[in-house]
């Protein structure tokens, strides 16, 4: 059996970093989407989702840079142009979306997407006793589960 520099098996990591690719575009399309909803965001409550899209993206973002970076660790590149991001995302591009609770909405099936996501490459990471992959897809997962109560409170539901 073929082990990588850090131990995993060669097969394993790669099925891992072709995973954490995908995951990869997802965020990438997502971040573009939430830069989207905070320069175009209208309405009543413009200042408050103003500022709390903005805190999405952030987030996003570091995200984006955590992922390529265990893609890394795992002897692999991670994707980086939006060409190929847009053709394997599981997320959707959405534009001139102003409205909020559409914004919201949209926000919330991202994070299933993601969320579900990021459970397979829990599996996959467990499988292949891939403890840092696994760490961070369980601490992912835990965050956007809050994330998606708080939203779903903000819609009343």
């Amino acid at each position: 059996m073929s082990t990588n520099a850090i131990g995993l098996n060669t097969a394993s990591a790669e099925r891992l970093a072709g995973g954490l690719n995908e995951l990869l575009a997802s965020y990438q399309v997502f971040y573009m989407n939430a830069r989207g909803y905070h320069w175009n965001i209208k309405g009543e409550n413009f200042f408050e989702l103003h500022v709390k899209f903005e805190e999405l993206y952030n987030t996003l973002l570091m995200k984006v840079d955590e992922v390529a970076e265990r893609i890394q660790t795992l002897g692999h590149q991670p994707l980086h142009s939006y060409g190929e991001y847009v053709k394997i995302s599981t997320i959707q591009e959405q534009t001139n979306v102003t409205d909020g609770r559409t914004a919201i909405n949209h926000i919330l099936e991202s994070y299933q997407t993601l969320i579900g996501q990021q459970r397979t490459l829990l599996t996959l990471a467990s499988e292949a006793n891939d403890e840092g992959t696994s760490a961070l897809m369980s601490d992912y997962i835990r965050e956007q589960e809050k994330e998606v109560w708080m939203y779903r409170s903000y819609l009343g539901e």
